[in-house]
């Protein structure tokens, strides 16, 4: 299979490439569990993060933000001596900011409107020819960053949230050499009913 180049040969990342990086994701919680993930990998590849998403999420309760937002000191002490997870004080209490962050947002307008409606409500459908062509972020995930630092995130730069926009299907990332492109961009042709939400 002719995958988007940075995939590699990793059964792990060949699976996380094939069925889930750039499907259009609408769900508060999970698009919250992906950009902390996110964060806790800067710095890193995401293949470590990969391999740890079990462990991270058995640790942060299943990533349920409204659980986090109430954590504090005694979280950050027991997941520090957890071998599991990446082990980094920063981004360990960034995450428990930014589930109160989510909250405001949450309550505010819902977290998936407020991500989605930075690109109408629909993906973007780039067409690349070449990996090199990928930006490693743009305009909108400037302009995303910045109200997010706003609003209280932590870890959530221009690229690590265009990584973000890539990895929920705000943008269709895959060239079009990859067997995903086409699918993807499928999905990405309807927005799902949200009750409220439209």
């Amino acid at each position: 299979m002719n995958r988007c180049g940075w995939v590699g040969a990793d059964p792990l990342y060949e699976a996380y490439h094939d069925t889930e990086w750039g499907v259009p994701d609408h769900d508060s919680r999970a698009l919250w569990e992906k950009l902390i993930l996110d964060g806790f990998q800067a710095g890193l590849s995401w293949i470590t993060i990969l391999r740890k998403r079990e462990n991270f999420r058995s640790a942060f309760q299943g990533f349920d933000p409204d659980i986090i937002a109430g954590w504090g000191e005694p979280e950050v002490a027991r997941l520090l001596e957890n071998k599991g997870i990446i082990r980094h004080r920063g981004k360990i209490e960034a995450a428990i900011t930014n589930a109160r962050a989510w909250q405001a947002i949450e309550a505010e307008q819902g977290f998936d409107r407020y991500l989605w409606d930075r690109v109408g409500g629909r993906p973007v459908q780039n067409r690349w020819q070449h990996l090199e062509e990928v930006p490693t972020e743009t305009e909108i995930s400037r302009e995303l960053s910045k109200d997010l630092k706003k609003r209280g995130f932590k870890f959530c730069g221009p690229t690590i949230v265009y990584a973000f926009m890539q990895a929920v299907g705000m943008v269709n990332d895959h060239v079009l050499t990859c067997p995903c492109h086409a699918p993807v961009a499928k999905l990405g042709q309807t927005r799902p009913g949200k009750p409220g939400r439209a």
